[in-house]
């Protein structure tokens, strides 16, 4: 091992043992935790019982009657505070929980994320250990040590995500390609908004990647059939009670609402969706939807026709992770929570980097630029300023601070998006990069 490789693997300890330090210590201090765990845990416990887990009467009923928290400083708000928010998919994770104390649950789910987007994060940099061993630590090692409120309130992307980067990284490299398909169909099932367009990406690039995400698609239905049957026959209706939740969490002014009036879009784990930002300048969804799904309808369409015209290898294959893991935070709902997916950049990032040239410049910026404005460390430090801070009551003043909050972090992966698209349809039909930085001539 060369000393550079040992330099980028200590950068990667180094933010693991952050991340465990700092999640263990807010896990035992904080009020708030585990609290996106509370809704597919007590809803496979309802469904233990028979009871409809996406009626909130029934959630908070079961919940009051098993005190999982049990700390008077976080009591149940209301029913939306422990609401059902999933497709019954996720619910065949949380039944082997649900049958284990709360305590012991949060305990073992949190060891899931912990563990698991440490495994993936050195995965990704066994890769791009080959081209830049310190800058991809370096990335990595960020992206983990700011990562501390995913695993602090038990968010299922925190697996979902884990889940995808190993199996990416399994039909990239054509290892242990059961198990990747495995662990594909697990992250498609947890939150399939997060990893359907990784999906995407091996069904268009055909051959063997198309073989391998259509048995991946058949496990995923195949494990899923039986989770919908159980839960169609116990709540008959959940459908449109998922639906009723979802759309009262994205209410004007709601938790999910991406307008500057929302009570949970700008704050620590904030929303990182483009109409977040296209909401600052007319907070209506009649305006900023549109405008979000033509930006991203057309970047989208340009990364699949230049997926299909090309024929795939490793290479080409994370330059296009990279442009889509960062476009896929932007047409619909995501939070800062769901961009550790970003963490699928770092090898089209080390292998621009060692090309030692402007765009390898370019991509190191644009990548540090989009772990920075989506980090939780980050924000934290940039809230509490702001919170301290003397701003003058004025219009202007009220609107620059909302800008400050809005604009980095959509935009920044906006950037991110564009920049890695751009490289991928300049270098996906003609070149392969190869270690070292160097190219070399590819099918046309």
């Amino acid at each position: 091992m060369t000393k550079a490789r040992k330099d980028g693997l200590y950068l990667i300890l180094l933010g693991t043992l952050m991340l465990l330090f700092l999640s263990v210590a807010l896990e035992y201090s904080a009020p708030m935790s585990m609290i996106d765990l509370k809704g597919p845990y007590f809803g496979a416990r309802c469904l233990l019982r028979h009871l409809d887990p996406y009626s909130q009467r029934n959630l908070m009923q079961v919940y009051l009657e098993e005190r999982g928290d049990r700390t008077p400083a976080n009591p149940p708000r209301s029913p939306q505070a422990i609401a059902l928010g999933y497709l019954p998919t996720i619910l065949p994770f949380t039944l082997p929980l649900a049958m284990l104390s709360f305590d012991l649950s949060r305990a073992i789910w949190m060891a899931f994320i912990l563990s698991g987007l440490s495994f993936a994060s050195f995965l990704c940099w066994s890769v791009a250990a080959e081209y830049a061993p310190v800058a991809a630590g370096f990335l990595l090692g960020f992206m983990l040590a700011n990562s501390e409120l995913i695993a602090f309130i038990g968010n299922p992307a925190g697996v979902a995500i884990s889940l995808c980067i190993v199996g990416v990284w399994c039909f990239v490299k054509g290892k242990y390609v059961p198990a990747g398909i495995l662990c594909f169909a697990f992250g498609l099932m947890i939150k399939p908004h997060d990893v359907c367009l990784v999906w995407l990406y091996f069904f268009l690039a055909g051959g063997t990647q198309r073989k391998r995400a259509l048995q991946t698609l058949l496990v995923t239905v195949g494990l899923s059939l039986p989770a919908i049957v159980w839960v169609t026959e116990v709540a008959p209706d959940w459908f449109r009670e998922l639906k009723s939740t979802l759309q009262a969490f994205s209410a004007h002014g709601a938790l999910n609402d991406p307008g500057p009036a929302s009570s949970g879009a700008h704050r620590l784990g904030m929303m990182v969706n483009l109409q977040t930002a296209i909401s600052f300048f007319r907070d209506d969804p009649r305006f900023y939807n549109p405008f979000t799904y033509a930006i991203c309808g057309a970047l989208l369409l340009l990364w699949v026709f230049a997926t299909m015209r090309t024929r795939p290898s490793p290479d080409k294959a994370w330059l296009a992770l990279a442009a889509i893991s960062a476009l896929t935070m932007l047409p619909i709902y995501h939070r800062q929570l769901d961009t550790k997916l970003l963490i699928l950049s770092v090898p089209a990032c080390a292998m621009l980097c060692a090309e030692k040239s402007r765009t390898g410049h370019i991509a190191f910026l644009v990548t540090t630029a989009a772990f920075l404005f989506n980090g939780d460390l980050s924000w934290l430090i940039v809230l509490s300023t702001i919170g301290h801070l003397r701003i003058p009551n004025t219009a202007f003043f009220s609107h620059l601070l909302i800008a400050i909050q809005v604009f980095p972090a959509p935009l920044s992966l906006l950037a991110m998006s564009i920049f890695y698209l751009s490289v991928y349809v300049r270098y996906a039909p003609e070149v392969t990069l190869i270690e070292g930085g160097k190219t070399a001539q590819g099918e046309a």
